[in-house]
């Protein structure tokens, strides 16, 4: 290789770590001066981004077939012959930057993030995070695979919930039953995953000189800005402030319904579904994915041309795959392109509001992805607290645009309980993330000398944090399955403590929507994007505040928020029912 030529690359074999080594070489060899440095810096970031987009391709392509053999092949080649020296060729690279002294001001948030990486690097760890990423691809061959029997066919876990949002209660209730089914036929596996993976992950922590995986987990995701004791307290603030609230509205389904109890079947918080107060029929915005996508694009045209733009590039480069499928996997994400400059959104769209939903949080992410390029590859990911508050704002900027009038998918009727059905949603929500997170502190902190984890323990431990925060379900003598809840959110098997970030930003993301309702629409979308347009150069509680938002989640902040949109649901409550 005479220069640091990428083209080079692109008749190479792409799946081969001795194609890249060479590149990596070259870095660490060449000599670095205060002159050179930017040049070195941005060969390196750019042999990044194509590394970055190789291994987020071959991600994306085994949840779009959880039963292609051949993607899952070349996927675990990646992880198992690419990953773990590419891991460590760049540990060798963050060294010799550091080791250099090189400082500017525009990449000073950079290197302490840099270095906090590479204080944390053990060699000993990638031949575990290997093993790791293996065993969480697992969880989406499992959960992807599971076929459901309905009516004569063949669903999955995503297809399934269609009929769990049926306005017909004993059809849910059929459809619940026929879902838990899937989910005990793949009980004992999940199991055996996790404790596989908490043994893993407890070594990671040790490995690095941390006495529990959760103080070690919050190093590795950066969170800087707060610690696990605030976390704790966010916990309490919702179940001093929200859960009233919820129970609250849960008694007015109830007594809207004619219910004498809400069952899993009427509210399934790890969905996002439940039965609403009105007796009004399950919205249905489109038919076909081509009309969800269109729908996209007007809403996006109309809210702002450029993020329109964004979307319909996507649209037109095939980065959008947004309906459910069998052997297709669960869930949906947004995926960034690093190279590219652009991002995929995958999607389980079942032709329900919720879909709508979906595309436009995820879209969210896409125009943070879009919005925020940077020169360097590592300046462009914020916090993911601030992520969320990108994708969450959007849902919340976009209501006013869910109307055909405006490029939507409804009449001003159906719109106003497209977003009743939301804020209803944000304020339920709280009490599960809550439980979500509450059970990952205990899991992590558990101290083994008391005795060996099991599944019995994780079930018990789940049972009883619901418990806490969503005492409001009667299971009646489903409880076996109530125990293994923590089964059902991905989050716990793959992503651990990537959770509460949803909390933190829905915070944020209504304190943007109250800036639109108080300041103008414009004004709150200009702050918006000019967050977002600052990448990962700025810390935090930072970013929150150029969106016009502030970093806390006490009590009085939860609450004031809480009677904003409380008001808000009478006015659309006015709407939907006159």
């Amino acid at each position: 290789m005479s220069n640091f030529d990428l083209k080079e690359l692109q008749n190479c074999d792409k799946t081969s770590w001795d194609t890249y080594k060479p590149y990596f070489d070259e870095l660490n060899q060449r000599p670095l001066t205060e002159e050179s440095m930017n040049a070195w810096l941005t060969d390196w970031s750019e042999l990044s981004r194509l590394l970055d987009e190789l291994g987020t391709q071959a991600y994306i392509d085994t949840t779009l077939d959880t039963t292609n053999e051949s993607f899952r092949e070349r996927y675990m080649n990646l992880v198992e012959n690419v990953q773990p020296q590419l891991t460590q060729a760049d540990q060798d690279l963050k060294v010799r930057l550091l080791e250099s002294g090189y400082s500017k001001d525009d990449i000073a948030l950079m290197l302490r993030n840099m270095r906090n990486e590479a204080d944390l690097f053990r060699e000993a760890n990638i031949p575990i995070n290997t093993e790791i990423t293996k065993l969480t691809n697992q969880y989406d061959q499992l959960t992807g695979g599971v076929e459901i029997d309905w009516e004569g066919e063949k669903l999955n876990l995503s297809q399934i919930s269609v009929y769990l949002q049926d306005e017909d209660r004993p059809t849910r209730e059929k459809a619940w039953h026929a879902m838990k089914a899937g989910w005990f036929g793949i009980r004992d596996e999940l199991n055996e995953i996790f404790l596989k993976l908490l043994k893993l992950r407890k070594q990671k922590a040790s490995n690095a000189g941390f006495s529990d995986y959760r103080t070690f987990r919050f190093r590795e995701l950066g969170r800087l800005a707060y610690g696990p004791a605030d976390c704790l307290d966010f916990h309490e603030a919702i179940e001093k402030s929200l859960a009233p609230l919820v129970d609250e509205g849960l008694a007015n389904v109830k007594a809207g319904r004619g219910l004498d109890a809400i069952r899993p079947w009427d509210w399934l918080p790890e969905r996002g579904m439940m039965i609403q107060a009105d007796d009004l029929p399950p919205l249905k915005p489109y038919e076909t994915e081509d009309e969800l996508i269109q729908g996209g694009i007007n809403i996006f045209n109309q809210l702002d041309e450029t993020l329109g733009r964004h979307f319909a590039d996507m649209a037109e480069n095939g980065l959008l795959d947004l309906e459910s499928r069998a052997g297709k996997a669960m869930g949906g994400y947004c995926a960034r392109m690093a190279s590219q400059h652009k991002a995929f959104i995958f999607m389980n769209g079942i032709g329900s509001h919720d879909t709508v939903q979906t595309l436009l949080h995820e879209a969210g992410h896409a125009f943070h992805d879009y919005e925020g390029t940077q020169p360097l590859i590592w300046q462009e990911p914020a916090p993911m607290e601030f992520c969320e508050v990108a994708s969450m704002s959007m849902e919340m900027l976009s209501a006013p645009y869910l109307v055909k009038e405006k490029g939507g998918y409804y009449n001003e009727k159906d719109a106003a309980q497209a977003f009743l059905e939301h804020l209803r949603a944000t304020i339920f929500f709280f009490p599960y993330m809550a439980t979500v997170d509450a059970f990952q502190h205990w899991v992590y902190t558990y101290d083994e000398s008391e005795g060996e984890m099991t599944a019995d323990m994780l079930d018990a431990k789940w049972l009883e944090t619901e418990e806490r925060f969503l005492s409001g379900i009667d299971y009646g003598d489903d409880i076996e399955f109530r125990k293994m809840g923590w089964h059902r959110k991905l989050h716990i098997f793959q992503i651990p403590f990537y959770y509460i970030e949803y909390g933190m930003a829905q915070v944020g993301a209504m304190q943007v929507w109250r800036n639109s309702l108080q300041n103008g629409a414009d004004a709150a979308l200009e702050s918006y994007k000019s967050a977002l347009a600052l990448g990962g150069t700025k810390t935090l509680p930072e970013l929150f505040a150029a969106a016009g938002a502030e970093f806390r989640f006490d009590v009085p902040m939860l609450s004031g928020l809480a009677e904003l949109v409380q008001a808000k649901i009478v006015e659309l409550e006015a709407i939907v029912n006159g």
